[in-house]
């Protein structure tokens, strides 16, 4: 079972795979990763070395800004969802898209700016709130909810 809350130190770019692996073993059973943090903190970056961590390709990974949820593969051929509800309005637009389908189907959802469907998404789930402590520096903090 994943530690209640933790950090995770990233002193550079360059140690973004080595925090993504720890991020991994954090995730336990949680099907539900919530991404916090001001932009240009590194959300985007950080869920791409963790889905290089789960064996899908980097060239796969990008930011779903504009279509809301791009679908990757694992290295088991399992969906991996990737949300950035960024642009959203409200959480109705969110459900319009079928977020709850998503988020209820079991596969990993990983989830930039969950603020803005707060009230979508499942109680159970695990935090990880990035903190600019640098120029490429940063701290995650992770919090299993629920």
């Amino acid at each position: 079972m994943a530690i209640p809350e933790t950090e995770i130190a990233v002193p550079s770019l360059a140690d973004l795979p080595a925090a993504a692996t720890q991020l991994r073993a954090a995730l336990s059973d949680h099907n539900i990763i919530l991404f916090e943090g001001e932009m240009g903190a590194g959300k985007t970056t950080l869920i791409k070395a963790l889905c290089e961590n789960l064996g899908v390709p980097a060239s796969e990974v990008s930011s779903p800004t504009f279509s809301l949820v791009n679908e990757y593969r694992d290295a088991r051929n399992q969906p991996v969802y990737h949300f950035d509800f960024y642009r959203l309005d409200n959480s109705a637009e969110a459900l319009a898209m079928g977020a709850l389908e998503y988020f209820d189907s079991g596969y990993l959802c990983l989830i930039e700016w969950p603020s803005r469907v707060s009230d979508l998404l499942p109680s159970r789930h695990l935090l990880v709130t990035l903190t600019v402590t640098g120029e490429e520096a940063r701290v995650l903090q992770l919090k299993t909810m629920g």
